[in-house]
């Protein structure tokens, strides 16, 4: 991108969190720019509103920060050199003009998630297992349960982990389920085919986590087509985690056709932290009524739905073998840190001149 003009930059932040101010003093005088800051306010499970920016706002800034506000039009993002955004996947943005009419960089968060997200995996993994959802039951009954009713309870070692998108928080995941026992395969939209391919470069990555070198997996699959996926899914898939983002080739990859082959083969366990519109949520319930004995998957948790929030009618708020948490899977108290983390690196690399990290490719859409 070269080295940045001689006039001040303007980073322009609209985010739902509060202000820091010994972050963004730090950027103030490390890259002297200037930073104007509006806190959007939203609720969990609902549309975060749009920022009222005059105009003269969105001239003047240079740098936006920001997680689904976006300037109107390509006119008023005129002087904008970089956009970073506060999520890991683009869907809010791929219908903007902004998207469609510019070819202003775009930045995002992968790698801010990993951690806390997998935690929330591995919660997920081990509530189930251990059937947490009975045993709080118990408790809230003031009853010394019947252990007869756990039925059979199987730990994590020998259990196969398949990740469907090899990012910051698959990479993670599978870093804590090999310390469980677990054998991990994974799945990428291109292939990796070579040690170099399997790296994580050029994105941000949180010290001391994941799969930097891409050597966990025992086993790696790769493309977008069906019988690529389906090949993928019938290597004896105990859990499915979904970490794909939502792009229009993604969008319903798992449907009948998927949940039947892990289903038959496993009874699998499915994960969703991605997007809900990943998952055909009708066919995943039909799947998680069946019998275990005629192919039906053992359970899911589900950190996203299609739609949210999750209609208060849906079938799946009764199945006691699923679990739904709000979309709140990455929410931490390091996360604002993280991303300012990316922002920051990046300027210093664009003051010398350096590629971006997490460079957002238009035409993947991630």
């Amino acid at each position: 991108m070269g080295e940045i003009p001689q006039h001040q930059e303007h980073i322009l932040c609209l985010l739902p969190f509060p202000e820091d101010s010994k972050i963004l003093d730090r950027l103030r005088q490390k890259y002297n720019v200037e930073i104007t800051y509006k806190q959007i306010f939203f609720g969990v499970g609902k549309a975060l509103e749009l920022a009222d920016v005059p105009d003269e706002t969105w001239h003047h800034a240079t740098i936006l920060v920001t997680l689904s506000s976006f300037p109107p039009s390509a006119e008023k993002a005129k002087n904008l050199k970089l956009i970073h955004l506060f999520s890991a996947g683009t869907d809010r943005l791929s219908n903007t003009p902004i998207w469609k009419d510019t070819k202003i960089p775009i930045t995002n968060s992968s790698g801010v998630h990993g951690p806390q997200i997998s935690e929330w995996v591995i919660m997920q993994i081990l509530s189930h297992s251990h059937k947490e959802k009975l045993l709080i039951e118990w408790q809230k009954e003031h009853v010394w349960g019947d252990y007869k009713r756990l039925g059979a309870m199987r730990d994590c070692v020998g259990q196969r982990l398949g990740v469907l998108g090899y990012g910051a928080i698959g990479r993670q995941a599978a870093r804590i389920s090999k310390a469980m026992g677990m054998d991990v395969i994974a799945y990428t939209a291109s292939p990796r085919t070579t040690p170099e391919s399997r790296k994580d470069e050029g994105k941000y990555i949180v010290p001391n986590t994941g799969d930097p070198d891409g050597t966990l997996p025992s086993a790696w699959y790769s493309g977008l087509d069906k019988e690529s996926l389906h090949n993928f899914l019938k290597q004896d898939i105990d859990i499915l985690l979904i970490a794909v983002p939502l792009t229009p080739q993604t969008h319903h990859f798992l449907s009948a056709a998927e949940f039947e082959i892990l289903g038959s083969k496993t009874n699998a366990f499915i994960i969703n932290i991605a997007r809900g519109g990943i998952i055909n949520q009708d066919d995943l319930i039909t799947y998680l009524k069946k019998p275990l004995s005629e192919g039906g998957l053992r359970g899911a948790a589900l950190d996203v739905t299609d739609p949210e929030p999750l209609p208060q009618d849906s079938e799946l708020w009764t199945l006691e073998n699923v679990a739904i948490t709000p979309h709140v899977s990455g929410l931490g108290t390091t996360y604002a840190e993280r991303s300012f983390a990316i922002l920051d690196a990046n300027l210093d690399n664009i003051e010398k001149g350096r590629n971006l990290i997490n460079l957002v490719d238009r035409k993947k859409g991630y």
